[in-house]
């Protein structure tokens, strides 16, 4: 009996080649890629000092342009023409506006009543009436004297023709020896003395000329002396009503109406709203930078007004110096006494210069180190910086335009030379 087998079920199956070294294979050239392109990130890694977020930091790109150092400060708005009155004298103050009512020029703002100036002026006003009376007496007596003298030079001068015509007759008789000797002799005394009298009297009349020329031009300087006081007292007396020096709107009354008032003391002020200037505080640390003349731009209703920095105090107050600003134009409309605006002032201006956005950086490596980015590695550098405005800072050496720093506090960095930047 034969027994049948399996061999007919049987299928013949083809071996399965293995795909393992082909997996180790891919393995090795998946290691091998990561491996490269890690590289740089793993010697980064191993060489960075730190590591900081980059949110945590603020970059900015040197660039090359032109570089304009300012200074942005707050400005006052202040009348240019803001005149305060004073007391001329002592006296009672009547108030003719209130204040803040709108004046013109020359109108009458109040009057000071002073009876004490005004009793002077009077006083002086009538001693002036007094030398004008005594040089009107003066030039009629210089009249009288005129006379005088001029008959004087008259009588002699007939006494003179007399004596010389008896001088004639003398001549005439003695030599038809009508008289004698002495006769003769005495009629030419006679003429001599007569002579001498006439020339006495002239010589007499031009002194009391000058004589009395200089009495009057005396007393006349006397009248001109106290026409000059009368004419400073009534100037004192019209000074007793003030009047409004420009167009413009009454201030702040310093004295309550009808009051007594002292001499120099501070009554009101008038401001002149049609011309402003800015009055900005400058810290000092800017002051040795600063010139009078210098470009200056108000901003005011988002426009810009170029402007000019006029005046400069030379001393300094609570750590600020104080300078003026006028408009290079007319003021723009809609200004305020007070109200405050925000200035800027134009320094220097340099063309073509390589600079960088300001930052904290500055302060951390007092403006000598700066923190170059590159391939989210910063790398630590020493820079040289100049000049300084707002917004940028001067890069003079150590840095190339396109490069990116870090302008940010660097003091978290510990001086390390390498930090590495995570995102």
């Amino acid at each position: 009996m034969m027994i049948t087998d399996t061999s007919g079920q049987d299928v013949r199956l083809t071996p399965r080649k293995s795909r393992k070294p082909l997996y180790v294979l891919a393995a090795v050239l998946l290691l091998t890629t990561t491996g490269i392109l890690l590289m740089p990130t793993l010697s980064n890694w191993s060489s960075a000092q730190a590591s900081v977020p980059l949110q945590r930091l603020r970059l900015a790109q040197v660039t090359q342009g032109d570089f304009v150092r300012d200074l942005s400060v707050q400005a006052q708005v202040v009348a240019a023409v803001s005149p305060r009155l004073y007391s001329p004298a002592q006296g009672t103050i009547s108030f003719a506006v209130d204040a803040g009512a709108q004046v013109q020029q020359h109108q009458v703002l109040a009057s000071i009543d002073s009876p004490e100036l005004t009793n002077e002026l009077k006083q002086e006003e009538s001693s002036l009436q007094k030398q004008k009376m005594e040089l009107d007496r003066k030039r009629i007596q210089a009249k009288i004297q005129h006379l005088e003298n001029q008959k004087s030079v008259d009588m002699a001068k007939v006494a003179l023709t007399a004596a010389d015509r008896e001088k004639r007759r003398a001549d005439k008789a003695y030599q038809s020896s009508t008289i004698s000797q002495i006769d003769f002799e005495k009629a030419q005394d006679d003429l001599q003395n007569a002579r001498l009298v006439y020339q006495h009297a002239i010589q007499d009349a031009e002194l009391d000329e000058e004589s009395l020329a200089f009495d009057i031009q005396s007393q006349q300087l006397q009248v001109n002396r106290q026409t000059l006081l009368v004419a400073e007292l009534q100037r004192k007396v019209d000074e007793l009503t003030l009047r409004s020096p420009v167009n413009g709107i009454v201030g702040n009354l310093a004295v309550q109406d009808k009051n007594q008032v002292t001499r120099h003391q501070a009554i009101l002020s008038v401001v002149d709203l049609s011309q402003f200037e800015l009055e900005v505080a400058i810290p000092e640390s800017y002051a040795d930078d600063l010139a009078i003349g210098m470009d200056a731009q108000v901003s005011f209703n988002g426009e810009t007004h170029p402007a000019t920095l006029v005046t400069l105090s030379p001393e300094i107050e609570n750590n600020q110096v104080t300078g003026r600003v006028r408009f290079a134009t007319t003021a723009p409309s809609g200004l305020r006494q007070n109200q405050r605006l925000t200035t800027r002032i134009l320094m220097e201006n340099k063309p073509n210069v390589l600079m960088v956005q300001r930052g904290q950086f500055l302060e951390s490596g007092n403006g000598r180190i700066a923190y170059v980015v590159k391939d989210g590695m910063a790398r630590r550098q020493r820079i040289e910086t100049g000049a300084r405005s707002l917004s940028n800072v001067e890069i003079l050496a150590g840095l190339s335009p396109g490069d990116t720093i870090i302008v940010s506090g660097t003091d978290q960095f510990d001086g390390a030379q390498w930090v590495q930047i995570t995102q």
